[in-house]
């Protein structure tokens, strides 16, 4: 089950002013929603003395539909997360973070100016930006003998995958559940069969191993 989608060729950032109050902007492609975490620390840790760090996110990561997350971070609830992730949706990009950090220029801009101001900085983030179709991806169900769970996991990341979930059943085997890149898959696929001496099974996610 492949999934083609429009994601940012780089990250890209933007500053607009609103009576005193100062946005940053940083639009960051993301793969899943780990990195997602990884970026939002980054500016994080990169403006650690700003009034807020408001953020969206619109992720793939091999589902029929991308799952778009936001957080107002402090700010009156739906001025500034739904926001963000509407100036996403509008952009029609997945697989991308956007952080709107916010230096608070004394000057409050009521509720509905603050959520004109955060969807602008985003929205003059992502316009900013080059958009590029993303790798599709495949999310498979992998079985493999228990023995074989670390050196399957290090094929997974290999191949550029993400093991989602995991489980184990009564006959010794891990269940894994992958996201991978389409091209990758069949890379994969042959590695851990020369791994596991052919007793590696690969389905789709929607089939039954």
């Amino acid at each position: 089950m492949a999934a083609s989608i429009l994601t940012l060729a780089r990250a890209h950032r933007a500053q607009t002013r609103e009576k005193g109050s100062r946005f940053i902007a940083t639009a960051i492609p993301v793969r899943d929603a780990e990195k997602a975490r990884a970026a939002l620390d980054g500016v994080r840790r990169e403006f650690p003395d700003a009034t807020h760090h408001c953020w969206a996110s619109v992720i793939q990561e091999g589902r029929a539909e991308p799952e778009g997350r936001c957080d107002d971070a402090g700010e009156p609830s739906g001025t500034a997360g739904p926001p963000i992730l509407q100036a996403i949706r509008g952009a029609e990009l997945s697989n991308v973070i956007v952080v709107v950090t916010r230096y608070f220029g004394g000057t409050k801009l009521g509720k509905g100016g603050l959520a004109r101001a955060y969807r602008a900085a985003a929205a003059l983030a992502l316009a900013g930006a080059s958009a590029v179709p993303a790798a599709p991806t495949d999310r498979v169900l992998i079985s493999v003998p228990l023995l074989l769970d670390g050196e399957a996991r290090h094929l997974v990341a290999r191949h550029a995958g993400r093991v989602e979930s995991a489980s184990y059943d009564g006959a010794a085997r891990s269940i894994l559940r992958v996201t991978v890149p389409v091209e990758a898959r069949g890379r994969l696929e042959g590695d851990l069969q020369a791994l596991s001496k052919g007793d590696a099974l690969v389905r789709d996610l929607d089939e039954t191993i």
